[in-house]
């Protein structure tokens, strides 16, 4: 079966890109090509078995098997040696990558601690998106009783945009919860308002 985001990228967000941009070929629009999902794991390289609890999380998060990374090259200070297993990374494409991205979208983004959106300032200048997540237990499909350990990760979301704008378009138009720009504003006037004054102090014998 055809995952229902994906033909909803047919029927609804093409037409609607064609528009936008003043494209004559539904071809020529933007659209995703792959969501990369990558997780450090640097305590695997003095135990192995908290590679695999992880690689185990990963695969259930994302409905395939993730790749181990290696160091590349040995660095002493931090007592890594070349080949040492240090991260995950599961390549999504197809329908994996659209059944993955309708539950991320729809299950596991309204369950951020403190959710005002996704900031819009996340690509990299080339139409991709990237996120970084602080935990891995936004997603349902982790049971909680058992995960050991809160876990961060890093999704590339790869599109064949032609610049940032095109890809924010292009992701919106998916079901994106970008921050709206007045509320970016808002949230930074409020972390940097100063303190509140304090009372006055009552006249004496008042």
């Amino acid at each position: 079966m055809i995952p229902r985001l994906r033909e909803y990228y047919r029927k609804e967000v093409v037409p609607e890109l064609q528009k936008r941009l003043g494209a004559r070929n539904p071809h020529a629009v933007p659209k995703l090509v792959k969501i990369v999902v990558s997780m450090g794991v640097s305590e695997a390289k003095e135990n192995i078995k908290v590679l695999d609890a992880a690689a185990e999380e990963l695969a259930a998060i994302t409905g395939q098997k993730a790749e181990t990374r290696r160091a590349k090259k040995s660095i002493s200070n931090f007592k890594l040696r070349e080949g040492m297993p240090i991260g995950l990374r599961v390549t999504l494409h197809r329908e994996r990558m659209y059944e993955f991205l309708d539950r991320f979208i729809n299950a596991s983004v309204p369950r951020i601690r403190d959710f005002r959106g996704l900031n819009p300032k996340g690509f990299d200048g080339r139409g991709n998106y990237n996120l970084g997540l602080q935990e891995q237990h936004i997603f349902p499909e982790i049971d909680l009783e058992k995960s050991e350990k809160v876990r961060g990760m890093n999704i590339t979301f790869v599109t064949t945009a032609e610049n940032d704008e095109q890809g924010r378009e292009l992701l919106a138009l998916l079901g994106f919860p970008f921050r709206k720009p007045q509320e970016a504003v808002k949230a930074k006037k409020i972390a940097h308002a100063p303190p509140a004054a304090a009372p006055a102090a009552m006249p004496a014998g008042s």
